[in-house]
């Protein structure tokens, strides 16, 4: 069954759709990105960006305590996992608080700086691919929907995109402090 779709861009959300604290990834977002097209934008973009970033900075932390760049797209896979499965969740009126999480904790566990920048890229592929398929099964009416996460009101759609603009956030991060 195929679902009545419209073009859905993040102009679209309102302030009652997500956490104050999310409106810096949804404003590094074009207006004229449309959501579902956005993750296959997003897509190319991201593993672009990654794929020429030289060997041997992968590894550069620009201060002690910080991710580097090989953790910083570990973090980008991890919370769009994290971020879909809350837009899954809410897409299907699961009505049950989600919790937060500390992005902190997921880094060491991961291993991202033992893995090959090959590994990470096609684990950032395998995850958005499923992304995408996710978004692509969802009508825009259930996209609609309003949830909790982290003890705020979040719809399923801004939760798509503020993936989206996460990770764009995050290439701006890299180029302005790694690279």
């Amino acid at each position: 069954m195929k679902h009545k779709t419209k073009t859905m861009f993040n102009t679209d959300l309102n302030s009652k759709e997500f956490n104050e604290y999310y409106q810096r990834y949804i404003d590094k977002l074009p207006s004229s990105i449309q959501l579902r097209e956005g993750f296959v934008i997003g897509k190319k973009s991201v593993v672009d960006f990654f794929q020429n970033i030289d060997d041997d900075k992968l590894l550069y932390r620009y201060a002690p305590e910080k991710w580097s760049i090989k953790e910083v797209l570990q973090h980008l896979i991890d919370t769009e996992r994290i971020f879909m499965y809350r837009c899954f969740r809410i897409a299907r009126k699961d009505n049950t608080p989600l919790a937060g999480f500390d992005q902190n904790l997921y880094i060491e566990p991961s291993g991202a700086d033992k893995k090959s920048k090959e590994d990470l890229l096609n684990e950032f592929l395998v995850n958005r691919n499923h992304s995408i398929q996710l978004i692509n099964s969802l009508s825009d009416e259930c996209l609609s929907f309003i949830g909790n996460a982290s003890e705020n009101d979040i719809s399923a759609r801004a939760a798509a995109f503020i993936v989206l603009g996460h990770d764009i956030w995050h290439m701006d991060v890299i180029k302005e402090k790694y690279l």
